[in-house]
């Protein structure tokens, strides 16, 4: 049970607009949890929107890499609601395999291209200190650019914020979204 209770229908007109713009495409769904809850204060909710959707869709990462990085965030923030939904509606579409999916949990490095690797030691360096070595940044320097840099840290730090949101909340898991996996 969530510890605020996320909006019901029926919405008033201007959540309901909000709630579409949340879900873009896949309005035929029930808006989020998260989203329902987030339109508790609709100022902050609108400027969430505009930097998640974002990263979303107007990124500079293929998806696959941005996924990597969402997927890896939400493990280690030990975030399963947003892990779930991002698993069911991005992993298979952009590229993570199962195997892949399962590795931002458990460690499997053999899963991971070259630079999908440096992006989950990227995020865990980032999870643990809040800071890069110079190791790490030596090795994300080579393989990114600037702006991919920066779109990546960015990323790392919005999804921690999703995490801790959801978290805190004690969000429970949308009814469609991908299992959190467990260790065998």
């Amino acid at each position: 049970m969530s510890r605020i209770t996320p909006l019901s229908p029926p919405y008033a007109a201007e959540t309901e607009a909000a709630l579409a713009r949340w879900m873009g495409p896949a309005r035929e769904r029930e808006p989020l949890a998260l989203f329902r809850v987030l339109e508790h204060h609709p100022e902050l909710a609108s400027r969430m929107r505009v930097l998640g959707s974002g990263l979303l869709v107007h990124g500079t990462l293929p998806a696959v890499e941005r996924e990597t990085v969402v997927q890896r965030v939400c493990a280690r923030a030990g975030c399963s609601y947003e892990w779930g939904v991002h698993a069911e509606v991005f992993g298979g579409r952009v590229g993570l395999s199962p195997r892949r999916l399962r590795a931002t949990v458990y460690d499997d490095a053999g899963a991971w291209t070259e630079r999908q690797a440096i992006l989950v030691r990227v995020v865990d360096e980032l999870h643990d200190g809040a800071d890069l070595t110079d190791e790490a940044w030596a090795d994300l320097r080579v393989r990114f650019g600037d702006r991919e840099i920066v779109e990546i840290l960015v990323l790392a730090g919005w999804y921690r914020t999703i995490a801790y949101v959801a978290n805190a909340l004690r969000l429970p898991a949308e009814e469609w979204a991908a299992p959190y996996p467990v260790r065998a």
